[in-house]
């Protein structure tokens, strides 16, 4: 006689032989060990199986064919879309983060150096103007029996030279010295943002503003590239949806907005796809300019391909509603897309 087993999730009895609950399809054993717990969530999140391959091979050769065959009801043969983007844009930013170390590295030495060397200019204009002033005031009098100026005048030129130097000064230079003082001697955050000239009654946003500003002069700009680098990704996803936004205004009766959404995103995949080679390539030998320019044209030629198997339009009609959604996306959407990224990453910092 058989012994029965009870499944631990859905409490339901089954025969021992079963090694899977019939019910709910849960392992029988269900000995979640380190190596279960990571092979099921690298299973379930990026499901590096035969469809991965049968998705990638079409998604590289046949541009928009894999899109169509999943719009078709072809979808358990391929990766799903969201999960072949997921996977390709883990891969490329993970790739993509020691170069942006080493840029990271670079920029803030740069900044540091540049922070020295602002300091040393200005330090020597002040010296530069000083003898300049006590020079020309040294001349005058010389010159008094030239210039026929009393002593009176003198003195009167004298006053204001003097006060140009002594008085308070109000460029950039002096409260940057005020600034250093201030960080020297740790004083308040309110006292610094104060000399940065931060009114009293100034909004929330313009003191986050000015709060953000002073912790990248005190950094001296050290991490601001891997803080950009951070917002990127979700930044991307976001701009997946413009990008099927414009597809749906082109191609309106072609199709609903999740169709378009499919489309974007495999398409977006092929692009991180390439990024990552380019990376790959770029370890192993310096590629020239002209073979990356290329590479970037190439983008609008697939494009093109795509519309034409995705949505069985005319090679005339793919080319100029590529080069159109193509030329959109790159001067409007591409450069707000940057500077939010610019705006997030200095909120972030």
């Amino acid at each position: 006689m058989s012994s029965i087993n009870k499944c631990k999730n859905c409490e339901k009895s089954f025969d021992e032989s079963f090694d899977y609950c019939p019910y709910c399809g849960q392992e029988a054993a269900d000995n979640l060990t380190f190596g279960v717990l990571f092979s099921n969530t690298i299973g379930n999140y990026f499901s590096i199986d035969a469809r991965f391959f049968r998705s990638f091979i079409p998604l590289m050769t046949k541009p928009g064919v894999l899109a169509r065959r999943f719009v078709d009801g072809k979808r358990l043969s391929y990766l799903h879309p969201a999960q072949f983007y997921l996977f390709i844009s883990v891969v490329f930013f993970f790739m993509f983060s020691f170069s942006i170390r080493k840029a990271d590295n670079k920029f803030t030495q740069t900044l540091k150096k540049g922070f020295s060397k602002e300091r040393v200019v200005d330090s020597l204009q002040a010296q530069k103007d000083s003898m300049a002033l006590e020079l020309a005031k040294k001349t005058l009098k010389d010159n008094q029996v030239f210039t026929r100026m009393s002593d009176k005048d003198l003195k009167t030129i004298d006053s204001v030279i003097s006060a140009t130097q002594n008085g308070p000064s109000v460029d950039f230079s002096f409260k940057r010295d005020l600034l250093d003082s201030l960080i020297t001697i740790n004083a308040t955050q309110a006292e610094k943002l104060k000399a940065m000239g931060l009114k009293e009654d100034a909004g929330a946003i313009t003191r986050k503003f000015y709060m953000q500003i002073l912790k990248f002069y005190e950094r001296q700009g050290g991490g601001i590239l891997k803080t950009l680098y951070d917002t990127i990704p979700i930044t991307m996803f976001l701009m997946l949806p413009l990008f099927a936004f414009l597809l749906k205004l082109f191609y309106w009766y072609r199709g609903t907005f999740a169709h378009h959404m499919v489309f974007s995103f495999y398409f977006f995949t092929f692009l991180f796809t390439t990024f990552c080679f380019l990376i790959l390539a770029n370890a192993v030998v310096e590629i020239p300019t002209w073979i990356e320019v290329l590479v970037f044209l190439s983008f609008v030629v697939y494009l093109m391909l795509a519309f034409r198997n995705f949505y069985k339009s005319s090679w005339i009609a793919s080319f100029l509603k590529s080069s159109t959604i193509i030329f959109i996306y790159t001067i409007f959407i591409v450069p707000m897309a940057f500077s939010g990224i610019i705006m997030v990453s200095i909120m972030l910092y």
